[in-house]
């Protein structure tokens, strides 16, 4: 192996890198892909909680953030979640439809590893591990310096992922690749990531720590319905996550606690009663979350003490609660890196670097970046596929 010759290099194995090799072995490439940890697919392994959330149903290019909002429709159109579920499907692994079009497996993300494995060994794909890239080169294709060896290939293609999760070994050499060759970057932020909260904000919010409760989340006009969690930290939770992607640092946020609810109709039914604004919220919420955000924000006291006015602004601080958050708990935290190699500089047929012919990068690495819910996964099948299609 030390010294091959190859058709396609493919540095990163995770889903992007993996599927892009398939393909191109698929079509008689020789490919190898190389692999700076001790073993492919390590965000694959403790994705959706250990069982991976490899698509989701209804997957669409709005499910999508980047600087370019229509880069990702070609590579989405020619390889969608039905086509992955034949694949999922055909090496009979068993799966579940959680909510909201996310599909899990049924036992463990291992299966879906083990399918790619299987599907490269298939396709002739070549992968050797805990092989670190020193140096790219390129003159008459491109020469790779590793610790290794030297490897030479017509075509590169970079499936380096981003920073998030970096004790997994997440790096920037997508992004150094990028610039060696002159290309632009979207700078990289962490993304589906939870809140953190000024010191202040945060201990009003201590004794609601590890309470979960269902709202709706608003930022820069987009709104997702799902749960948040106050934490030690701040705040977080699938809605909290969802929201972050489309979060700029110093932006207010805004949550309805009581979606379902018109609680200022339900403050005045029982305006004339003894009965306690505590215990009324109490009956909509979590109880300790309703003693905690009385003692918080509004002295508890019987409904027939409050006026009008003031019942209007206890339903506005429910359902129109804004927050700053202080920042993010990070990449550390972070399900993904938004941002990344700009898609103004790639081709969104094939995924190769406009200005320089052979040169690919798929995944995580370019500025696309999916929603919570296995849209991430779908566009490293999809952008994988469509560099697989032309290396």
């Amino acid at each position: 192996m030390t010294g091959s010759v190859q058709d396609v290099v493919v540095i990163g194995g995770g889903a992007a890198g993996l599927f892009c090799a398939i393909e191109a072995g698929k079509r008689g490439r020789r490919v190898l892909v190389l692999e700076h940890s001790d073993r492919v697919g390590k965000k694959i392994a403790i994705s959706g909680g250990g069982r991976c959330n490899f698509t989701n149903i209804y997957t669409r290019p709005d499910n999508f953030v980047s600087a370019n909002p229509h880069f990702c429709k070609s590579a989405l159109a020619r390889y969608t979640p039905a086509d992955f579920i034949a694949l999922v499907d055909k090496h009979d692994i068993a799966w579940h439809e959680k909510k909201l079009g996310q599909l899990f497996c049924n036992e463990s993300s291992q299966q879906i590893i083990d399918m790619l494995l299987r599907e490269c060994a298939e396709a002739g794909v070549e992968i050797l591990c805990g092989c670190q890239v020193r140096s790219v080169s390129r003159k008459d294709g491109f020469t790779l310096e590793s610790n290794q060896g030297r490897f030479v290939a017509s075509s590169l293609v970079i499936a380096t992922g981003g920073l998030s999760i970096a004790p997994l070994g997440a790096t920037d050499f997508g992004y150094s690749i990028a610039r060696q060759f002159g290309l632009e970057i979207e700078p990289p932020r962490p993304a589906l990531v939870p809140f953190t909260l000024s010191a202040t904000v945060q201990r009003q919010l201590s004794s609601l720590s590890g309470i979960s409760l269902p709202a709706l989340v608003n930022c820069r006009d987009v709104e997702f319905r799902e749960n948040i969690l106050i934490t030690h930290r701040g705040l977080s939770g699938p809605a909290i996550l969802q929201i972050s992607l489309y979060w700029d640092t110093g932006a207010p946020i805004s949550i309805n606690l009581l979606p379902d609810e018109d609680i200022l109709e339900l403050l005045k039914a029982r305006q004339g009663s003894d009965i306690e604004l505590a215990n009324l919220l109490a009956q909509h919420l979590p109880r300790r979350f309703a003693q905690a955000w009385c003692n918080l924000y509004v002295r508890s006291r019987p409904l027939k003490q409050y006026n009008d006015r003031q019942l209007s602004d206890i339903a506005r601080s429910i359902q129109r609660f804004q927050i700053t958050p202080a920042g993010t708990e990070g990449f550390k935290k972070a399900e993904v890196t938004a941002g990344g190699v700009a898609t103004a500089e790639l081709s969104s047929q094939t995924m190769e670097a406009k200005r320089v012919p052979g040169l690919y990068f798929i995944g995580e690495v370019v500025d696309v970046t999916g929603q919570l819910g296995g849209y991430n996964f779908q566009w490293a099948w999809a952008s994988g596929y469509a560099a697989g299609q032309a290396v």
